[in-house]
């Protein structure tokens, strides 16, 4: 029991000392005001890494998105704005780097196809529900002769 609880304690000092560990350059680079750190994070949280291509460049430890950091951190601190660094990035990387791409022409599809397949999942729904009922009220109008020959093969059954 000392064995596994030693043990137990072990694991968490090591979590524990690689959670602290995991430092980013945020940590090492020194801003002009906080005001600017909270804006550079917020946009190095916006940016995608190049290298990474499924994490932003505050989550990615690749010495690429490392620079690409120090690089926003550095515009911002050099008073530009959040528009032209942007701006730089996708001139330098391409849209690729915007996890969320603006609204042109070429990226419709992107915005507009979610809102499309809904409309037309919502029509072919409605059209098959629709046929349903249709088929269901044909069936179920009896003429006056077939309600006659249904109730007589329900008396006969009955009895």
């Amino acid at each position: 029991m000392k064995l596994l609880m030693k043990g137990f304690i072990a694991v968490v000092l090591l979590m524990s000392m690689a959670f602290f560990a995991n430092g980013t350059p945020v940590d090492t680079y020194e801003f002009k005001s906080p005001e600017n750190q909270k804006r550079a994070l917020s946009l190095a949280h916006s940016l995608r890494c190049p290298q990474c291509q499924n994490q932003n460049l505050v989550d990615s430890n690749s010495p690429v998105a490392q620079d690409l950091r120090l690089e926003v951190y550095e515009m911002v601190d050099d008073g530009k704005s959040d528009s032209e660094i942007v701006e730089f990035m996708t001139s330098r990387y391409g849209e690729f780097v915007l996890y969320k791409p603006r609204m042109e022409a070429k990226t419709y599809a992107l915005w507009l196809g979610p809102i499309g397949l809904l409309l037309f999942g919502g029509l072919i729904g409605f059209i098959f529900i629709r046929k349903q009922r249709i088929a269901e009220s044909n069936t179920t109008s009896l003429t006056p002769e077939d309600q006659q020959e249904l109730d007589r093969l329900l008396k006969r059954n009955t009895k």
